[in-house]
């Protein structure tokens, strides 16, 4: 039930920021689930709920990545969702074969091996975590939390019920989240191409709409 508006939300994002943050709406499932589930089971729900949900979030971010490459190479619309049909159905096959071939086949694990496995004690204390609930988190989490919530909706409604020469000067709440996600450095790359597109605009409006997705690609 929560999977699909979370969807929604993260191909929205990437359409904003070409960055899929499907783990991070994973591991906002994780605390709810492993704090709703309690101590008994909070561990397991959470990590499986995380699972879940991260998978089905990452797959709406990745088609609407790649409907935007088909439009671009004139593909036909059809055959990129009969194709993503096709192969959704083989990796439900192929994929669980493969990770128990590889669970079988290695030590996946143990700290000692080939396979550590670093990520699976990461999220397990995260789910720890959830589980202890708010009073594990730093002073004042909540109400920051809560502040930039209120915020984020109040930026939204403002950019949308306002003039459009006053609405476009507003920020878009879900593109300033990523650089507190990935660090500074996604922000000074963005406004640093910002840049480059703008003067270019400025200067060849017709020949920067061609390049500039060509140019982009090169940069990153």
């Amino acid at each position: 039930m929560i999977a699909p508006s979370l969807g929604f939300s993260n191909a929205y994002g990437a359409g904003l920021t070409d960055m899929n943050m499907a783990y991070n709406y994973g591991k906002v499932a994780l605390f709810i689930l492993a704090a709703m589930s309690g101590k008994q089971n909070g561990v397991v729900a959470g990590l499986v709920g995380c699972g879940l949900i991260k998978s089905i979030v990452s797959i709406s971010s990745d088609l609407m990545h790649d409907f935007k490459t088909g439009h671009l190479t004139l593909t036909s619309p059809r055959s990129m969702l009969v194709s993503q049909a096709i192969g959704t159905g083989i990796g439900c096959i192929v994929a669980p074969l493969s990770f128990f071939l590889f669970y079988k086949a290695f030590d996946v694990g143990n700290p000692e091996g080939e396979y550590k496995a670093p990520y699976a004690l990461v999220y397990r204390n995260m789910a720890i975590l959830g589980v202890e609930g708010f009073s594990a988190l730093p002073l004042h989490c909540l109400q920051l939390c809560y502040g930039f919530f209120a915020f984020a909706v109040a930026a939204d409604v403002v950019r949308d019920l306002s003039p459009e020469k006053v609405g476009k000067w507003v920020p878009l709440p879900m593109a300033m989240a990523v650089p507190f996600l990935v660090g500074g450095y996604f922000a000074v790359d963005m406004c640093v191409g910002s840049l480059i597109v703008f003067v270019w605009n400025m200067r060849d409006r017709v020949k920067a709409g061609l390049m500039v997705p060509a140019v982009a690609s090169g940069l990153i």
